[in-house]
């Protein structure tokens, strides 16, 4: 058993490779987020590696509820880092991946066969949305291993009036997820993954175990760091929780949410 106390030095020995558990444990351990790239081509082999590992992952009832939109036009891009909050390294990625959530299509083929489909609700969304987050993991775990970076990009569940738009999404598909992949610059590997919080407070046993103040401050107060823990949360809350982008956000998806309350 891993005790607390040793969690994180498992996890600067899983980071560096010298721990004795297999490659993929290694993988999903060094794996974190990259934002800046060196501009080298990612090839055509190496993408379609990464949508097949995309693809193979865990599905509701085999149905592979998503869409995958691969984003090849430079034009585009760069709306889309535009759209997404204004961060350019959207734009210099050299792989650009939407995952929607697709309850269009299903319906579209229930309604073609004579089936009388009900609409869709928000528990098929939920369902799909759930098969996007599965296959971009799978996509970003392939791409490590390739030496490729990636980054998840949940601004797109933003402004869903100009990305309906922009990447024509018709009422039942919802972008759910985009990925932007590319080559790390040295910078990019050399720096540190940030850590997780302990697993006593993320893993609770058999029902939920609502925390109190303290053992809330004991999870968070490691990402504060040097700063006061009161200072520190306060200005996280404005800075993610109270921000413009997440209102934003919350509107965009009761905005989308709308088209699945329809059905009956």
């Amino acid at each position: 058993m891993i005790l607390p106390s040793q969690e994180h030095k498992i996890f600067d020995r899983l980071t560096k490779g010298d721990f004795d558990v297999n490659e993929i444990l290694t993988a999903l351990h060094r794996r974190k987020s990259v934002r800046a790239y060196t501009g080298e081509p990612v090839s055509a082999e190496q993408k379609e590696q990464i949508l097949r590992a995309a693809c193979a992952a865990p599905t509701a009832g085999n149905q592979q509820l998503y869409t995958i939109l691969d984003i090849t036009d430079q034009g585009l891009k760069d709306k889309l880092a535009v759209s997404c909050d204004n961060q350019p390294f959207i734009a210099k990625a050299e792989v650009v991946l939407i995952f929607c959530a697709d309850c269009q299509k299903w319906y579209d083929a229930f309604a073609a066969a004579g089936c009388e489909p009900r609409l869709p609700r928000a528990g098929d969304l939920m369902l799909a949305v759930t098969d996007c987050a599965i296959a971009a993991q799978n996509a970003v775990t392939a791409a490590d291993s390739l030496g490729l970076g990636s980054c998840y990009i949940g601004d797109i569940m933003e402004q869903c009036e100009t990305h309906r738009e922009l990447l024509s999404l018709p009422s039942y598909v919802f972008p759910a997820v985009m990925l932007v992949i590319g080559t790390p610059t040295q910078q990019q590997r050399e720096r540190p993954k940030p850590e997780r919080c302990r697993l006593k407070h993320i893993v609770h046993e058999n029902t939920y175990r609502r925390m109190g103040p303290e053992e809330l401050q004991e999870m968070l107060a490691p990402q504060a760091g040097q700063r006061p823990y009161e200072e520190w949360l306060a200005a996280f809350c404005e800075r993610k929780y109270q921000s413009s982008f997440s209102r934003e956000m919350s509107r965009s998806v009761e905005e989308y949410l709308k088209s699945f309350q329809q059905g009956s």
